[in-house]
């Protein structure tokens, strides 16, 4: 771990191609100038910005960014060879990519015989024609041309000849890198590492060789990092890996495996220590929950609930975690729970109270208070927010920075319309009142809504929080419609994710508790960076 980087690995990132083919993901110009921005940061070497000529979007696109391009990372175009029996010339497609002005290309092409002649409908040196024909024209353009091996693994599996024949077809015609797709993201590592080997015998020494793994099998970031230890120096994924299908290699994981375990250098040293928040980022633009068990990037990543793992972790870190959480930006987290203990607590209440010991009155008074509150059905193991606000109320230093004066729900369905919610709001903050309605998708939504809108007029820093998850758990279901509910919030504000609970036998009330939460964390966070000497994150 920590090994001192040998290798320059050139790091490729197709979230805004490959991306963007996910499901349920649309990207709008200004959110991929956004993206583009976020992975510049990070110093990202390669960013795809997909086919100039696909549409009128990707057109837009590539005239806005060829206005303000990239300080660090190089932009490539991605397109096709040409098409069959058409000169290179002629072809729209081409024409387009180069049009594009990237410095540059990424050019994909077929390697697999069964996608020759029974997908393009053409023959096997036809297809080797167009390979060389389009890497030429780009070359002869000024462009550096990186080629696509579409489908190499299964083409290699089936006829490796002639799969290593598309590199070299690649390579004689000016590319300065090719990269092995595994297109439908079924081989095993072993595999992955023969036919890196042999294309690294057959054009290692005059291109760069690469890889691009989908996740079909689940290997996406294991064949990456094979693939890398046979000589690849060249890696094709997307940041917070989603993409068609089950996603594409997750770049977030391959980078930190490979810079803090193998010797390799992705992205600067001081780059990496951003990288969970950049991540977080990049998954907010794209509007999707990032998955909590993500390695080094997620929630969980060093999150500790087991009694003797948290004993652990104090006594040496590295007894129960691969790596330090802030190599990556992240942050260790103790659950409190039924099996964390007296010293889980403890714990949690040094990040905001450093001087409270084993025996002081405050630590048996919040415990006694914990078991209160648990009694009545909450449970702070998945609510770290309203957890932290349940230490500053015990410890006499919590200062509620808005006051509920009133709320109203009315929720009604006319025959004609949709669902219709709408909630009107009045709260007061230091002796200003505001009152405000909003409708929603739902009383809740309607209520969120609502008390975001008052309260942004005095903290508009809320503009930025949205919710990301709600659970409800019903606690007594013997007691039907009179059940107590508890109520799970999860909010974001595009670089923090937070926690909060409420419990109530009325669903509206348990809501509003947490959503009272969600927000007043959010707040104490925002001064506790205000007050830090470089405006960076608080306890």
């Amino acid at each position: 771990m920590n090994a001192t980087p040998t290798t320059t690995i050139e790091i490729l990132d197709t979230t805004l191609r490959d991306g963007a083919q996910a499901e349920g993901i649309s990207f709008s110009v200004r959110d991929k100038l956004a993206i583009v921005e976020t992975l510049d940061r990070l110093g990202i070497s390669l960013i795809e910005a997909g086919n100039p000529g696909s549409n009128p979007k990707d057109i837009e696109f590539f005239e806005a960014v060829r206005r303000s391009p990239p300080r660090v990372a190089q932009l490539a175009a991605f397109g096709a060879t040409r098409r069959p029996q058409i000169a290179v010339e002629e072809d729209a497609q081409v024409r387009a990519l180069l049009g594009a002005g990237t410095p540059t290309v990424v050019i994909f092409g077929k390697s697999w015989s069964l996608h020759v002649t029974e997908v393009l409908k053409t023959t096997r040196e036809e297809n080797l024609a167009m390979i060389r024909d389009t890497v030429a024209a780009a070359v002869a353009a000024g462009r550096r041309v990186i080629f696509d091996a579409e489908h190499y693994f299964d083409g290699w599996r089936a006829d490796a000849a002639y799969a290593l024949e598309t590199l070299v077809a690649a390579v004689d015609a000016g590319a300065d890198t090719v990269c092995l797709c595994d297109t439908n993201g079924g081989r095993f590592p072993d595999e992955v590492a023969a036919a890196t080997r042999e294309a690294l015998a057959r054009v290692g020494g005059r291109a760069r060789v690469g890889i691009h793994a989908h996740n079909d099998s689940g290997l996406a970031v294991a064949n990456s990092i094979v693939a890398v230890q046979q000589g690849a120096t060249h890696v094709q994924g997307t940041l917070a890996g989603f993409g068609e299908r089950c996603g594409n290699a997750n770049l977030a994981v391959v980078m930190a495996n490979l810079q803090l375990k193998a010797g390799k250098s992705c992205i600067p040293p001081e780059s990496l220590k951003t990288l969970t928040a950049i991540v977080r980022r990049v998954a907010e633009i794209a509007n999707i929950a990032l998955p909590e068990d993500m390695p080094y990037v997620g929630r969980r990543a060093f999150a500790h609930k087991g009694g003797m793992h948290m004993d652990g972790v104090r006594k040496c870190q590295r007894s129960f975690e691969h790596v330090p959480p802030e190599s990556v930006g992240n942050a260790r987290r103790f659950l409190v729970s039924e099996v964390a203990g007296r010293s889980a607590v403890l714990e949690r209440v040094q990040k905001i109270a450093p001087h409270i010991q084993k025996g002081d009155p405050a630590l048996d008074a919040l415990v006694k208070r914990l078991k209160e509150l648990e009694q009545e059905g909450y449970q702070f193991e998945g609510a770290d927010g309203s957890f932290e606000l349940l230490i500053r109320k015990v410890l006499g230093i919590y200062q509620p920075r808005f006051k509920l004066e009133h709320y109203k729900i009315l929720d009604e369905r006319p025959a004609a319309a949709p669902w219709v919610a709408s909630a009107i709001v009045k709260i007061s903050v230091n002796g200003s009142e505001e009152i405000t309605a909003a409708e929603g998708d739902g009383p809740v939504h309607a209520l969120d809504r609502s008390v975001r809108k008052a309260l942004e007029r005095f903290y508009p820093s809320l503009q930025r929080v949205r919710l990301t998850d709600f659970k409800v758990r019903v606690l007594d279901s013997e007691s039907a419609t009179a059940a107590k509910v508890r109520v799970l919030i999860e909010s974001t504000d595009g670089e923090e994710v937070w926690s909060t609970v409420g419990v109530s036998t009325d669903l509206i009330e348990a809501s509003w508790i947490a959503l009272v939460d969600s927000i007043e964390y959010k707040l104490i966070r925002d001064r506790e960076k205000e007050r830090s000497p470089a405006g960076g994150q608080g306890a």
